[in-house]
């Protein structure tokens, strides 16, 4: 059994939240964790392409950065970043083998073994300090508060995303409740980040912080000024903690890449505020450089294909919006796969504002919900529905029906648009 297959044996263990299994695992390898200069980073939606905005900025000053995100697209070492490379296999094997000597030994002592996630959080510790990283920028796995990732006791900033309804089943079914998981990561007297823009969020974010002393920034009021959006990005000016910046550019497709950015711009400033040198020069380069796959990318232009990672309500919303301005009066075909357990009625409600026709397939997850349940769903709302069973399916019938439409968007899940878009590269080489 190879190291990724021994990690992903672990799942059986499920993705069990708190923080003895992973305190106890890094005791015994020493404590990397406590060597490392971390800003964590939770939220429902764009806690990816902020963590990558901070990432790149931090790159283009010339530090040693590393990023730590889940889950992965395509291959497992997308989740370990250092310094603009992913960790390679061998050093995936050298350094959780490192962890599995300490997990059996746990094991033989009769306590209970570390989960999948843990064992590569554990992992990853020890690579970024061995590499000497500058800066960590580590993503939350699941909720905040119980999330291995939370074992960091001194962040130089938490930053607190969207906040929106997604694994209700484990962290809470109103919007306070989830915010108050995320909340978990706040730690005492270190700055907090927040674009959550939901009130009920917001309160109990700010809250936490003042609860812990803290000093709290929020982007929700933050106006700025859209110079252009394209599908290639766009350029904005803005104001952030009394510094103007004019002319920014994303390469990050969206309204909500605008925000995401100012959310990791601010993180940044806060940073700079407390010490870190980073020049306006690497902050412009930063933001225009960052991409993140599977998130509103674009595959091929001519013709035009887009794959997205949306998969809850707030997900679907945002690719609506991010679609609206760029393809507007253009006819687009949708290629749709979701989980069983996801709210794919109020996800599906968004979806269905994008387009009236659905290529309707299979998710390759033991999750998946049934193409034809789906596909009734899409129905309900007035929608077309063609069912394909099998992903490769959906790329073939959608690049014949391609022809009639200006745009294919493939959405509604992660572990689907991985798949899409190893099939796609490994077809087109693109």
């Amino acid at each position: 059994m190879d190291t990724v297959d021994r990690i992903h044996e672990l799942e059986k263990f499920g993705s069990m939240l708190g923080l003895e299994r992973i305190s106890r695992l890094l005791s015994m390898l020493g404590n990397p964790e406590k060597d490392l200069k971390c800003i964590h980073v939770a939220g429902t939606n764009g806690k990816g392409s902020v963590c990558m905005y901070i990432y790149e900025m931090l790159r283009a000053e010339g530090y040693k950065v590393g990023l730590y995100t889940s889950p992965f697209l395509e291959v497992f070492n997308e989740r370990i970043q250092f310094d603009g490379r992913m960790i390679t296999d061998e050093e995936v094997d050298f350094y959780t083998g490192k962890v599995f000597k300490a997990v059996d030994e746990m094991k033989s002592q009769g306590l209970e073994s570390p989960t999948e996630f843990e064992v590569i959080t554990a992992a990853a510790f020890l690579y970024y300090k061995e590499m000497n990283a500058d800066y960590v920028v580590l993503e939350v796995g699941l909720g905040g508060r119980l999330d291995a990732t939370n074992v960091i006791t001194s962040p130089l900033v938490s930053v607190i995303t969207s906040i929106s309804f997604d694994h209700t089943e484990r962290l809470g079914n109103t919007l306070a409740l989830i915010a108050g998981e995320k909340a978990g990561i706040i730690k005492e007297g270190c700055p907090v980040v927040s674009s959550a823009r939901a009130v009920e969020a917001y309160n109990v974010i700010k809250g936490k912080a003042e609860e812990k002393g803290c000093e709290f920034y929020t982007t929700r009021f933050i106006q700025y000024n859209t110079k252009y959006e394209t599908i290639n990005g766009s350029r904005f000016d803005v104001t952030i903690l009394d510094k103007a910046f004019t002319d920014l550019e994303i390469s990050m497709i969206g309204k909500h890449q605008n925000e995401n950015a100012i959310c990791a711009l601010t993180a940044v400033l806060v940073m700079k505020k407390n010490g870190l040198k980073i020049s306006d020069e690497a902050i412009y380069k930063g933001l225009k450089k960052a991409k993140q796959i599977g998130r509103y990318e674009v595959m091929s232009k001519e013709p035009l294909v887009i794959i997205d990672g949306a998969h809850n309500p707030d997900g679907a919303r945002t690719l609506r919006e991010a679609t609206q301005p760029i393809l507007r009066g253009k006819k687009i075909l949708m290629v749709c796969g979701m989980l069983a357990d996801k709210d794919t009625r109020a996800a599906l409600s968004e979806f269905t504002k994008i387009s009236k026709d659905f290529i309707v397939t299979t998710v390759p997850n033991p999750r998946k919900m049934n193409p034809n349940d789906l596909a009734s769903q899409i129905e309900e709302f007035g929608r077309s529905t063609y069912i394909a069973a099998e992903p490769y399916e959906a790329i073939q019938l959608a690049e014949e029906m391609g022809r009639s439409f200006d745009a294919t968007i493939y959405c509604g899940s992660l572990y689907l648009i991985g798949h899409i878009r190893s099939l796609m590269r490994g077809k087109k080489n693109v």
